[in-house]
């Protein structure tokens, strides 16, 4: 396992597309590997998740996890590991709950952005099986930030204002906060 280099904003591969993963893929000992350098690296990061294209990979891949003993998340709730590949979001909320989002790629800022709270999630898992859920609250917003990676999208793209950006230390954030 290693923990590999995290793609900042400003790099182009951050900005394109990824590809659907084949079934064929997560099979292979490069897939497992990566899938483990992920969680690895999320964790040495503190963050709450990964997409694959934050270190530089093109692929629809996507792992979160956090426990809920979690310092640097104070208050929010446990977010079990998974490992999501090739994710379809429906929403089933109007965009409206806002949270102070921040990202490993944008590191040392927070932003505040209204998603949807409850969406209709459709994915594969590790060994290719499908799954389909509908979440809501935190973890919800924590899968549409990272699914959003997927699609060359980041948080500061859906600022619900510039004024409600800037750095940890300076900007005055009551309520959640995401990394």
């Amino acid at each position: 396992m290693a923990v590999r280099k995290i793609l900042r904003i400003g790099n182009p591969l951050l900005r394109k597309l990824a590809e659907d993963v084949l079934e064929s893929e997560v099979q292979t000992k490069d897939f497992k590997k990566l899938i483990r350098d992920m969680f690895e690296t999320m964790r040495f990061a503190e963050g709450v998740g990964l997409a694959a294209p934050q270190i530089g990979i093109l692929k629809k891949i996507v792992v979160v996890g956090q426990e809920d003993d979690n310092q640097r998340y104070k208050g929010t709730p446990e977010v079990p590991n998974q490992v999501i590949i090739n994710p379809e979001i429906t929403p089933l909320a109007p965009a409206g709950d806002g949270f102070w989002e921040g990202c490993l790629s944008v590191p040392g800022m927070r932003g505040y952005v209204e998603r949807p709270s409850k969406i209709n999630l459709k994915w594969r898992d590790e060994n290719f099986e499908p799954h389909e859920e509908t979440i809501e609250g935190y973890r919800a917003i924590v899968m549409q930030h990272e699914i959003d990676h997927l699609f060359g999208v980041l948080y500061v793209d859906r600022l619900k204002s510039t004024k409600l950006f800037g750095y940890n230390e300076d900007i005055d954030t009551e309520g959640k906060i995401l990394d």
